[in-house]
């Protein structure tokens, strides 16, 4: 499975992390902002890094979710995380979660990536529905995951406790119908 993960886009490609990718994924991790509206903690360490790309490679053997990361095509540097995680083989579907480091925001790197993961999802992986969970504050990420044809579906009250605060989440959802169109 892992060869077969490997989607290339005009701007970035997915693939699994390496341990060659930690040091990109501690640079652009380690930024307060990029970790506010994720499940990542504050402060990451180089360590943790290294502990989730492995984390991530037995996850990806045993089936049980696929982490990869965004990498540039022009620099081939890992500028972020995206992942299927959650997954359910018996109702085929998955929960999508990504990041990006900082510099990379507001560039169309989220969106293609996306694309590509739910290409993937769909295609490769047979899934039926794929849907995330973002922070409601979190416009951007709103934004981008309507872009790729996302639907809002609910809201949690106070889902997340984060930096002091509780957080309302919206849910969104994608059917394998929705993404062909």
């Amino acid at each position: 499975m892992k060869n077969k993960i490997k989607t290339e886009g005009k701007i970035v490609k997915i693939r699994p992390l390496k341990l060659s990718d930690a040091k990109d994924l501690y640079e652009n991790i380690k930024d307060r902002e990029v970790s506010r509206w994720t499940v990542i903690p504050h402060p990451y360490s180089m360590k943790e890094a290294v502990k989730f790309i492995r984390k991530s490679s037995y996850r990806t053997k045993k089936k049980t979710g696929f982490s990869l990361g965004i990498v540039l095509e022009e620099t081939n540097k890992v500028a972020g995380g995206i992942s299927l995680h959650a997954v359910d083989w018996k109702n085929n579907r998955a929960e999508l979660s990504y990041w990006l480091g900082k510099k990379y925001w507001g560039r169309g790197i989220a969106t293609e990536a996306i694309l590509l993961m739910l290409k993937f999802g769909f295609e490769k992986l047979k899934l039926h529905r794929i849907y995330a969970e973002v922070a409601e504050k979190n416009i951007a990420s709103q934004k981008v995951l309507e872009k790729c044809g996302f639907r809002r579906e609910g809201m949690e009250r106070e889902e997340i406790y984060k930096f002091g605060k509780w957080h309302n989440t919206y849910w969104y959802g994608i059917l394998k119908d929705d993404f062909k169109k």
